[in-house]
């Protein structure tokens, strides 16, 4: 016995879980994902996504539509005859005519313990946040944004200095297996689904340019998980002036760190810098163009010597 399944994912985090579905013995009769963009070095090629390529290398069809508003399409979709669909970072809201198009409906992997952290970057959102734990949940879709009952729980710890990138790594595993594991529970119809509480709910708005600079007025423990939630992507940063200029710098790891001081300045030689309350000390950072470095081999290269003030 096995599934017939319509995958429908984009980036890397996704590509697990459709690999593990298909190893599983199911029939993955399509893959949507979003349509190759525009990349590679002068951003002229277009480029396919991870799951675009993945699907192509398994020989599984790949469907690509900006989204489902031709009928067309709709019906493409249901045509497909499939028995359910996954649907795991995809990237596009679904219409009620395929959240319905396929007889056991839609079920999502989502990336923490809704209904904390509904939304567009529940990871980076709940390291920010100082959370401890968050997980993957397998939830029925309807129409709401990450509303639907949930039919399967699985908690992560999020360690002290976790990135938001390592954070990722272990979450897309855990996820491919809760996926795997519900849809055997659907297959023998045994996957009850539990309606999500009305208390708790936080949104996980789309991370925002404006919102990765360092600010080291704030206390320590948030710089810390500031540069974690957003690390490796999109980086927070601060500037330092280097060679008589204003330079900008990324932060990909950090630790939180002794003493007191000015926030914003280095107080040792392991670039352990005063925020407005406490200490972090920067352990990976990257110059515009350059490679992500440890601080010691930052420092041999751009020195920042104690008393220098970042901002």
């Amino acid at each position: 016995m096995s599934l017939r399944i319509i995958f429908m994912g984009t980036p890397e985090f996704s590509v697990p879980t459709l690999r593990l579905l298909v190893d599983a013995g199911h029939r993955v009769v399509a893959v949507y994902s979003q349509p190759p963009r525009p990349g590679g070095r002068r951003g002229l090629d277009l480029q396919k996504s991870p799951v675009h390529q993945a699907a192509e290398l398994l020989g599984i069809p790949v469907f690509t539509p900006v989204n489902f508003k031709d009928p067309e399409e709709r019906n493409k979709f249901r045509d497909l005859d499939a028995d359910v669909a996954v649907v795991v970072a995809y990237g596009l809201l679904l219409p009620e005519e395929i959240l319905s198009g396929t007889r056991e409906g839609c079920y999502n992997g989502h990336a923490s313990l809704l209904p904390r952290w509904r939304g567009a970057a529940p990871i980076q959102r709940a390291i920010m946040a100082g959370d401890e734990k968050t997980g993957m949940m397998v939830m029925k879709m309807d129409k709401g944004l990450d509303t639907g009952p949930v039919a399967l729980t699985r908690e992560v710890a999020i360690e002290a200095n976790m990135t938001a990138g390592e954070l990722h790594d272990r979450l897309m595993f855990v996820g491919a297996k809760a996926i795997a594991e519900a849809m055997v529970k659907l297959e023998m119809g045994d996957l009850p689904l539990t309606p999500q509480p009305a208390d708790g709910v936080l949104y996980a708005a789309k991370i925002d340019k404006a919102e990765t600079r360092i600010d080291f007025s704030r206390p320590a423990r948030d710089v810390h998980n500031h540069i974690r939630g957003l690390a490796p992507f999109p980086g927070a940063w601060f500037e330092a002036e280097i060679g008589g200029k204003p330079e900008r710098i990324k932060v990909l790891a950090s630790e939180m760190g002794d003493g007191t001081g000015a926030a914003g300045t280095v107080m040792g030689e392991d670039l352990t810098v005063a925020c407005g309350g406490g200490a972090v000390k920067l352990t990976r950072l990257q110059k515009a163009g350059g490679k992500p470095l440890s601080a010691a081999d930052f420092l041999r290269g751009t020195p920042l010597p104690v008393g220098t003030r970042l901002g």
